[in-house]
């Protein structure tokens, strides 16, 4: 490492997505580029892999969804990316209802046929409850939907997602819940929705060309030498480990991802299904090739997803949305905006949730 001081412009540390685009600008800027990673592959949680003509999408579904023209073009300017609608289902003890909340749910829920009954049903609940001003997911939940649909649906999944009381958590994680008085499985609101023709993989290739690229190298493992060899860091890991911990450890989820093959062509019958009960050990169940419309197997894979709390050695997945981890979240982002040669981004570099989309909006607007 010594020997390649200063040989590069940009040290990427995290080959995700966040990473990956700033290298790709970085690349079309005339830098030199490496970039490295402690997992055995690139494209982090986008990262892909086959099973006898099934794409896999390895850590969890990932369906691109915007309504920035900026970052349409962008994605479509790497490799060309395939409609597809996500219509999700909740299974709650047995019984199937359409998702995000629309009037297939109301209907199947409540009896109800018009967007005035549905409405005044909510709206009765609201009133019920006695939330005004909401203060947490619970109640910020209830106020969107009512108590119906928030113990049916939300507050099971909820809970076993992040491991607390609904009660404990944020408002904010609950707001961008898609309702729909219109029979409209479509769960979400963007213009744009998509999955890169030929998977994931080949788009993150396409980020990468003329970037070095390290695997299986984790930045903490040779710290001292890799802050020496580039001119500028882009940091995507967790904030509070690049800081040493200093102000305390932030909390995160993680996932574990149970696959099964299956001797059947189908069979769920639609891509995702939510396991909205207390008692199902797992969130959901993925049918992967349901997200490919070309795909003919004869055969079907399925993966069960069990949330848990982060520990180490385990990939950390989703920031926890509490009180206490924003205010100890926000020290470390006041160290992040003032240490020099260092740009920061990323679910873990910033401690907040983002959709794919939010991530590439901010790696375009980098100053690089």
């Amino acid at each position: 490492m010594e020997s390649r001081s200063k040989k590069y412009d940009y040290l990427i540390v995290g080959a995700g997505l966040f990473g990956c685009v700033v290298a790709y600008r970085a690349i079309k800027a005339g830098k030199k580029v490496l970039i490295i990673d402690k997992r055995n592959h690139t494209g982090g949680n986008l990262y892909c892999t086959e099973c006898d003509g099934i794409t896999l999408h390895r850590y969890g579904p990932h369906i691109f969804h915007t309504s920035n023209k900026e970052v349409w073009d962008f994605v479509n300017s790497i490799v060309e990316f395939i409609p597809f609608i996500n219509s999700p289902m909740a299974n709650y003890n047995g019984q199937l209802y359409n998702l995000p909340f629309n009037m297939n749910t109301f209907n199947a829920l409540w009896g109800v046929i018009t967007p005035e009954q549905a409405k005044a049903k909510i709206e009765q609940q609201r009133k019920e409850a006695g939330i005004t001003i909401p203060e947490n997911l619970e109640q910020q939940a209830i106020s969107l939907v009512g108590t119906d649909i928030y113990n049916t649906l939300i507050k099971g999944y909820t809970e076993k997602q992040w491991g607390r009381k609904c009660s404990e958590l944020s408002a904010d994680i609950i707001r961008r819940l898609p309702v729909r008085f219109t029979f409209d499985n479509n769960y979400f609101n963007d213009r744009w929705q998509a999955i890169p023709k030929g998977g994931y993989n080949k788009f993150i290739e396409k980020l990468l060309e003329g970037a070095d690229v390290w695997t299986c190298y984790d930045f903490f493992d040779h710290r001292t030498e890799a802050e020496q060899i580039a001119q500028r860091i882009v940091y995507t890991g967790e904030i509070d480990r690049f800081f040493n911990y200093r102000y305390g450890h932030l909390e995160y989820r993680t996932l574990r991802f149970e696959d099964q093959r299956v001797e059947i062509e189908n069979y769920q019958g639609v891509a995702v299904v939510n396991y909205t009960d207390s008692k199902t050990p797992y969130t959901r169940i993925i049918e992967h090739k349901h997200f490919d419309k070309e795909c003919n197997a004869q055969h079907t894979v399925i993966t069960r997803e069990y949330p848990s709390e982060w520990r180490s050695g385990c990939e950390p997945y989703y920031p926890v949305g509490d009180a206490k981890n924003n205010e100890m979240a926000e020290k470390y982002r006041a160290e992040a905006a003032k240490t020099d040669g260092v740009i920061f981004g990323g679910r873990l570099a910033e401690y907040r949730y983002y959709d794919m989309h939010h991530i590439i909006e901010r790696a375009l607007k980098i100053e690089l």
